[in-house]
């Protein structure tokens, strides 16, 4: 198969769909981008489907467990995607969940994710459904359209519900429109990521509530904020790091995004979703491994930084059973292809540490919160 036939992640699809319509492919993102006005904007949101339906193709072929993503993938979507596009669904899954369980481990104590663009995405309900011990409260940001949607299936799903912890409706505050969701452990904001950059005494810039400025926070963004202008990708990311939460708060970012888009496989996949009408526009800024890593240290992620592509995580990150377990799910004859593919996407995690806990005789030099995080292996 041609590099000019593999744009990306998710554009791949296989016929014979498991018992469902057609569907398109997409890029390999989640919604939450833009704004709401433009036919680009909606464009890109829409890809929120191509994200879920490629979930449950991984899923239905035993590459992941995920009870809850028959729950968000379209009906009329074609299901089962080719086998590289799969392991590559798997490795990005799997890589930020060890990065997230490592982080929520690391001790007892509360612990935060906020998730920017979020969309349709499981996590929330697979780590409160596992972990019923774990101390979490979990935030979601995205726009109005996704976050309604997301609401109503919740509320219609006992079995949603029943994930989130919630035995009672009176559990559970929605807003009048339905596009705000709020419990003890999960927060859904309707929310244009972009209102974050307004002045800090801008009447247009939103408060997010239900927030734990506090707790030790880890903020994800699976091609989120790749979306946005590099100045807004910039502001979004300061408005936590600089005002949401203090200096001694313990605050991580973990950064799923395309990159290499200068040699000819980068050049057909960005060609490729111009003409779909999507454009990645902090692609060029942080077109590197290392540009990745130095956005990180620019946003004071001091305590230490790690990036790695997906192909290195592949080969360095996933034990030999498992890869050999994953290899047997299916035939993968594209091997070229698909370490082409895994190379033009990457992980990227930094984190800050707050002040040693009361009584704390560790001697390490890093907060408790991140200090697992340091012995994952980093590409540069």
């Amino acid at each position: 198969m041609a590099a000019a036939h593999i744009p990306n992640l998710n554009t791949l699809r296989r016929g014979g769909g498991r018992g469902r319509g057609r569907g398109r492919a997409g890029y390999p993102g989640t919604a939450g981008r833009g704004g709401e006005g433009s036919s680009g904007d909606r464009v890109v949101r829409q890809t929120d489907n191509d994200a879920s339906v490629s979930r449950l193709s991984a899923v239905e072929l035993g590459y992941l467990r995920d009870p809850f993503a028959s729950t968000f993938a379209s009906e009329t979507a074609e299901i089962r995607r080719y086998p590289i596009i799969n392991r590559g669904t798997y490795v990005r899954t799997t890589s930020i969940d060890t990065l997230v369980s490592r982080f929520l481990w690391a001790n007892k104590k509360k612990k935060q994710i906020i998730s920017l663009g979020a969309g349709s995405d499981t996590r929330v309900f697979r780590l409160l459904s596992e972990n019923p011990e774990l101390d979490l409260t979990y935030h979601e940001l995205d726009f109005e359209e996704n976050t309604t949607s997301k609401v109503a299936k919740i509320l219609s799903s006992p079995l949603l519900l029943d994930a989130l912890r919630i035995t009672d409706r009176e559990e559970v505050r929605t807003s009048s429109n339905g596009d705000a969701f709020h419990s003890k452990h999960y927060h859904i904001h309707p929310i244009d990521l972009r209102t974050l950059t307004a002045s800090s005494n801008s009447p247009d810039r939103p408060r997010l509530s239900d927030i734990d400025s506090d707790a030790p926070t880890l903020l994800i963004s699976e091609c989120c904020l790749v979306y946005l202008p590099p100045t807004d990708a910039v502001k979004v990311v300061s408005y936590f790091t600089d005002n949401v939460f203090s200096p001694t708060t313990p605050l991580a970012l973990v950064i799923y995004e395309p990159i290499r888009p200068d040699d000819p496989f980068g050049r057909t996949m960005v060609n490729n979703l111009a003409a779909r009408g999507i454009q990645l526009q902090t692609l060029h800024r942080y077109a590197t491994l290392q540009a990745q890593r130095e956005r990180l240290r620019s946003h004071g992620f001091s305590g230490g930084q790690g990036v790695a592509d997906i192909d290195f995580i592949w080969e360095k990150w996933i034990g030999e059973d498992e890869k050999s377990r994953v290899a047997g799910l299916e035939m993968l004859d594209e091997v070229e292809e698909w370490q082409l593919l895994a190379r033009h996407y990457c992980v990227a995690w930094g984190w800050r540490d707050g002040p040693p806990s009361p009584g704390d005789q560790e001697t390490l030099p890093t907060g408790e919160a991140f200090r697992g995080w340091r012995e994952f292996l980093s590409q540069e």
